[in-house]
């Protein structure tokens, strides 16, 4: 996995329902009650920032496919490979955390296949607030800006706007989790239109049956 240092942590209070964690471990606290999402915190080695950033879009990975846990190292890999990602310490660096975060999710969720997720995004993909429709998903901001989120009442977006920091993973509840997210925790792609910026997300869902696209 990549290596990290402290992160500052804003002095703007968080969200009902939001828990930040400093250790992998912590983001088993999504099954808490009245957890609605769990964030782990972390900063990326500035020299991996500087690839990442640097690198042609085209370049970058980009897949959806569903495999197991067990499997993501190697695929991500060959992914990596068909989309020219250069070789190097920093594009291990980026196979080894996309696979620790399956490991860690994959166990979190009990499941035995994952759909996982890597987007290149350009636009404003998903700008409106929302909770997704899965029991629970985990997403990881490689380049660019973060997802967003806040608590959303009835009638209107959340006043207050968190932005989770890139490189820093967190585990969502959706509206098929058994209990409800508290105070209406949603969270959308951040709004990047005309910013000339390139996102590189990964997302990951659990999934019960792989011959089907649930």
């Amino acid at each position: 996995m990549m290596s990290y240092g402290p992160w500052e942590i804003k002095s703007k209070i968080q969200p009902v329902g939001l828990v930040q964690v400093d250790q992998a471990e912590g983001l088993t606290d999504i099954h808490r009650s009245g957890c609605a999402a769990a964030l782990w915190t972390r900063q990326p080695m500035a020299s991996f920032e500087r690839w990442i950033t640097g690198l042609d879009p085209s370049v970058l990975p980009k897949a959806r496919l569903i495999l197991r846990p067990a499997a993501v190292q190697d695929a991500v890999r060959q992914i990596c490979e068909l989309r020219g990602t250069p070789e190097g310490s920093n594009r291990e660096r980026l196979i080894d955390d996309i696979a620790a975060l399956a490991d860690i999710f994959g166990a979190i969720m009990q499941a035995d296949w994952l759909r996982l997720r890597l987007d290149i995004v350009t636009t404003n993909a998903c700008r409106k607030f929302h909770i997704d429709a899965v029991s629970a998903r985990l997403v990881c901001t490689y380049r660019g800006t973060g997802t967003q989120y806040g608590t959303r009442n009835s009638s209107s977006d959340p006043q207050d706007i968190f932005t989770v920091p890139t490189g820093s993973p967190i585990i969502l509840r959706g509206t098929k989790w058994p209990e409800s997210p508290p105070a209406a925790l949603a969270h959308r792609s951040p709004p990047i239109e005309g910013k000339d910026e390139t996102r590189l997300l990964l997302v990951l869902d659990p999934v019960t049956d792989p011959t089907k696209d649930d």
